[in-house]
């Protein structure tokens, strides 16, 4: 049997003067249950530094069969040609370029692309598109996307575009309860991508590649695809406070049908 990886990319702690360990040092790192997430799933998952060279990029993207853009920082403003409106919304832009460089890669070579939270506002702007840098405050009437106390066990509903592929891996369901732990979102859709899930103020939650180019050579999911919200912080065993199953979508679906559409393409 061969062994499915997945790439993952990595977040940054940025060289601070003031860290007890690793002072003046720059740190690559990933969150543990992601890589759990796509264990389980079926995969090896394999944290992807930025080697500040194209063909180091190149070289990683070659040794695995699928690309997941993890959660974290907020996407920068000027990575889509605004100023922030705040110094706190500045985001990291160190970040957004080498992962634009991921996804362009991976584009280029086939490999399919799974964007997490930061993932789709990321794949968003890589391919031409625009975001809110701050919901709460540009949007009028929208839901709480992000409570710092409450964390990942703020979540709201979601509409399902049918035929998609994310209402396609729940069963043809038309509808969703997810979590929600992000405070900026896609505002202009880039072009060649198709929204697939709307939380109820219209924010759009999940995205898959649109027209043709969505065409997969096997079966299997498109080769690229997203969502706004954590599924790899809902596992299948949640319950609500009073005891009972909270009823969100359980995270592992997306990541087994991914980790299965890498091993076709792979196998193809």
């Amino acid at each position: 049997m061969t062994t499915v990886r997945v790439g993952i990319s990595a977040n940054f702690f940025h060289a601070d003067p003031q860290r007890p360990v690793f002072r003046h040092k720059t740190l690559q790192y990933l969150e543990e249950r992601m890589a759990l997430a796509l264990w389980h799933a079926g995969a090896v998952p394999l944290l992807l530094p930025d080697l500040k060279h194209e063909q180091g990029l190149s070289a990683m993207i070659d040794a695995v069969d699928g690309l997941v853009l993890a959660g974290g920082a907020d996407v920068s403003p000027t990575s889509y040609g605004e100023t922030p409106l705040r110094d706190t919304w500045r985001g990291d832009a160190v970040r957004d370029a080498y992962e634009c460089e991921l996804v362009r890669i991976a584009r280029a070579r086939g490999v399919p692309v799974l964007g997490v939270c930061r993932g789709i506002q990321l794949l968003n702007v890589a391919l031409g598109g625009t975001l809110w840098q701050d919901i709460g405050t540009q949007v009028d009437r929208a839901l709480v996307h992000r409570d710092w106390d409450r964390y990942d066990e703020n979540g709201h509903g979601l509409r399902l575009a049918p035929g998609s592929w994310i209402s396609r891996i729940y069963g043809g369901a038309t509808t969703l309860e997810v979590n929600s732990v992000h405070h900026q979102a896609i505002r202009t859709l880039a072009p060649g991508l198709r929204a697939t899930a709307w939380a109820p103020d219209g924010i759009i939650e999940a995205v898959e590649l649109a027209g043709d180019e969505a065409a997969a050579p096997l079966a299997g999911p498109p080769l690229l695809t997203a969502v706004q919200w954590h599924p790899e912080w809902l596992e299948a065993e949640r319950t609500a406070p009073g005891g009972e199953h909270d009823g969100r979508a359980v995270g592992a679906a997306i990541f087994r049908d991914f980790v299965l559409g890498c091993a076709r393409r792979r196998r193809g």
